[in-house]
């Protein structure tokens, strides 16, 4: 018998906390917990075989969501960064994946809720885990976007993160990439993403941006900025030529959207750049 696989067993003998189940070899338990029903000797049983927490074979009748070398997208219950991260695969015991499958930036680990690409298998001492799913199987499973769904705005859960950006896979299975200056949010290993598809790449991936379109976004920008220089009384020691890092910090934008915001200020004769500083003209 093997874990990560469902067999049908016998039952051989009963007691007050489950059920003794064999194949002709090997007994294993099935807890009354996870029996959903009662049985009697020599009834047989469909049931899915996993470890316990003690390591020991064992057996339940809920049903797992991923069988052994099955790959899938399953819900991230819990993280321990000296460890790795939990997953739901659809029984009371969660499948453990190790750090190493994991970000060794611990800001890009995935949180609970999250869901992430994964393949069930065994660790080095036999005991089921589940692994990182390679690039190659996510790609043979993805499905080519087409012209028609440029501007469609679409969901899905980010399975790498780049110092570029990050890829992920959308819910109608298309693969996507959005940029650092694209996000709205932290971008997450496992984290739900919506964005609006602003261009398909020859491969077939769209491109990504969850930020509204150019026109409207130097809009939202300058008022953004202005309202800040009110606030200042009317000056601020950032100009177009501050450091990115600190543009970002202070307005959640990249360098080029502020200094494409400063233009349309600076046309509108709203502002005035002096010796490092923007003012406000009144």
């Amino acid at each position: 018998m093997e874990a990560g696989t469902i067999v049908t067993l016998k039952v051989v003998r009963t007691a007050p906390f489950g059920y003794f189940l064999s194949d002709g070899t090997t007994d294993v338990l099935l807890h009354a917990g996870e029996a959903k029903g009662t049985f009697e000797p020599e009834d047989e049983v469909e049931v899915y075989l996993y470890h316990d927490h003690q390591g020991r074979l064992a057996a339940t009748r809920d049903k797992p969501i991923l069988l052994l070398e099955e790959c899938g997208w399953l819900q991230v219950t819990d993280v321990e960064f000296k460890l790795g991260a939990f997953l739901d695969n659809g029984i009371q015991k969660h499948l453990f994946l190790s750090l190493d499958d994991l970000p060794w930036d611990h800001e890009r680990w995935p949180q609970a809720g999250d869901r992430i690409p994964v393949c069930v298998g065994v660790d080095k001492k036999g005991r089921l885990q589940a692994f990182k799913m390679d690039e190659e199987t996510i790609k043979s499973i993805a499905e080519p976007g087409t012209e028609t769904m440029k501007n469609n705005t679409v969901q899905g859960y980010v399975y790498k993160v780049l110092n570029s950006g990050a890829w992920l896979m959308t819910e109608g299975k298309n693969l996507a990439f959005i940029s650092w200056d694209d996000a709205s949010v932290p971008l997450r290993l496992g984290c739900r993403i919506e964005g609006r598809v602003t261009r398909i790449r020859e491969d077939g991936a769209f491109g990504l941006s969850m930020l509204p379109p150019k026109e409207v976004r130097y809009v939202i920008d300058a008022e953004k900025i202005y309202e800040y220089l009110k606030s200042r009384n009317g000056k601020m020691p950032y100009t177009d030529q501050s450091d990115p890092e600190i543009i970002r910090d202070i307005f959640g934008i990249s360098k080029g959207s502020f200094k494409k915001a400063l233009g349309k200020l600076l046309k509108e004769n709203k502002i005035v750049q002096e010796n490092g500083w923007t003012k406000i003209i009144k």
